[in-house]
């Protein structure tokens, strides 16, 4: 098993019931983007998250069933989300109608009450969209064709997927429309009301991760990065600072280009497959800065969009952990991701670098492709980046995986074809 995020450690977890597995991770700390810290604040000691927060039984159903199985206990929170425009001064909270015109001017604004007609007639008009045939456009060219106002384009819609997936405007305009709505219709965020409740796991999102590994047989390397895979013979040679070993199949629970870049003998297939999954790389800090928190308390939100003065400087985001996990005794815990230069220095308290899938047509294309790329020469993919690039994605990733992987050790080994997508659970 190669890395120990959700993925890794899904597959780790059902695979161990049956085969001797050795996990591979290159940090210190099993869990990948289920990161959470233990710091001391205001004579306090807390355990607040920087990557993997919410979920809720509805929408991440196979986790939710972890979390079940292992006894992870959980808590209600919020999923509001502002938006700050440093240029225009708007802000505003969507959460509630005293958020929304939390500044008075905006009671006053034709913009506003127009990004606020476009947005209904958003949530109205785009499912439209995942009954047409072929493609379809991207999200830029259906925001022209619907000719959609500027305002809810870059001071709703826009921050909002950015804040959502940790991807530019740029990057957002040219995902598929097809696959945000579906996400959206999906996850209940194309209605008003009604949308389910969100949880988070009390205590840190690292409390499942200390659950697994108090239950599982695994052989735990941390601190020790693969730094080269390469299958002959009908083996799987793995290299690392322990040396060269052997194994039966290794399972990459990396990134696709990290996978990519380990794999020495990688076939043209697995460079055309992995190949067109980019990922966006952002870094991310943990401070007690509230100055990136909007300027109005009733504007302040779980999740925090921040649309910068300068003409073309990509949106940022602000989760408010205090909100997110309950911190209500202790002042602001923030996480912010690539706003490091604004903070200041003695309000940082953790700076961490993360990637995140970019989603394009070309990974569409590619995820579709799964099938034919498992097994070959004891090689599997596990990895958010088959599906939106969230923690749900990854360890549904990992359970086609076992489940392949099952389903050809019941077949007595035979031949070395992939996996049937029929015989893989949806």
């Amino acid at each position: 098993m190669v890395g120990s995020g959700i993925a890794g450690l899904a597959s780790a977890w059902w695979l161990s019931r049956q085969h001797a597995v050795t996990l591979f991770e290159r940090d210190a700390h099993l869990g990948g983007h289920t990161h959470t810290h233990d710091i001391e604040l205001d004579g306090q000691r807390i355990a607040v998250d920087t990557g993997f927060i919410v979920f809720n039984p509805q929408h991440y159903p196979v986790l939710s069933a972890l979390f079940a199985e292992l006894g992870v206990a959980s808590q209600p929170t919020t999923m509001s989300f502002s938006v700050q425009d440093a240029r225009t001064g708007l802000e505003y909270n969507a959460g509630s109608l005293a958020g929304l015109f939390c500044q008075r001017r905006n009671l006053l604004s034709p913009r506003f009450w127009g990004l606020l007609r476009d947005l209904r007639r958003f949530y109205r008009q785009a499912p439209a969209v995942l009954d047409q045939p072929g493609g379809g456009p991207t999200l830029g060219e259906y925001l022209r064709e619907g000719r959609y106002g500027q305002a809810f384009i870059e001071q709703h819609l826009l921050p909002m997927a950015s804040a959502l997936w940790s991807s530019p405007s740029t990057e957002v305009l040219a995902f598929p429309v097809r696959y945000l709505v579906r996400f959206m219709a999906n996850h209940q965020m194309l209605q008003i009301s009604g949308r389910t409740p969100w949880r988070v796991v009390q205590g840190g999102s690292a409390r499942y991760v200390d659950a697994l590994r108090a239950r599982w047989q695994v052989d735990e390397r941390v601190n020790c990065g693969v730094t080269e895979v390469r299958r002959e013979a009908g083996r799987v040679w793995i290299e690392s600072p322990l040396g060269v070993e052997r194994f039966d199949d290794v399972v990459m629970a990396c990134h696709s280009d990290q996978a990519l870049a380990l794999l020495q003998d990688a076939a043209p297939l697995e460079r055309e497959v992995l190949g067109a999954m980019r990922y966006q790389h952002n870094e991310v800090v943990l401070h007690t800065d509230e100055r990136l928190l909007p300027r109005n308390r009733k504007a302040w939100a779980a999740w925090n969009a921040y649309l910068p003065a300068e003409p073309g400087a990509a949106c940022t985001v602000s989760y408010c952990m205090n909100l997110l996990q309950g911190l209500h005794e202790v002042r602001p815990l923030i996480v912010s991701l690539n706003r490091t230069h604004d903070v200041r220095p003695e309000c940082l308290l953790r700076t961490l670098q993360y990637s995140h899938p970019v989603h394009d047509h070309a990974m569409l294309a590619a995820q579709s492709r799964w099938a034919e790329l498992q097994g070959r020469r004891g090689t599997w993919f596990a990895g958010a980046y088959w599906g939106w690039g969230f923690h749900e994605d990854g360890i549904r990733s990992a359970q086609r995986v076992a489940h392949a992987m099952r389903e050809r050790h019941d077949r007595g080994h035979a031949g070395n074809a992939a996996p049937s997508a029929q015989a893989l659970p949806a």
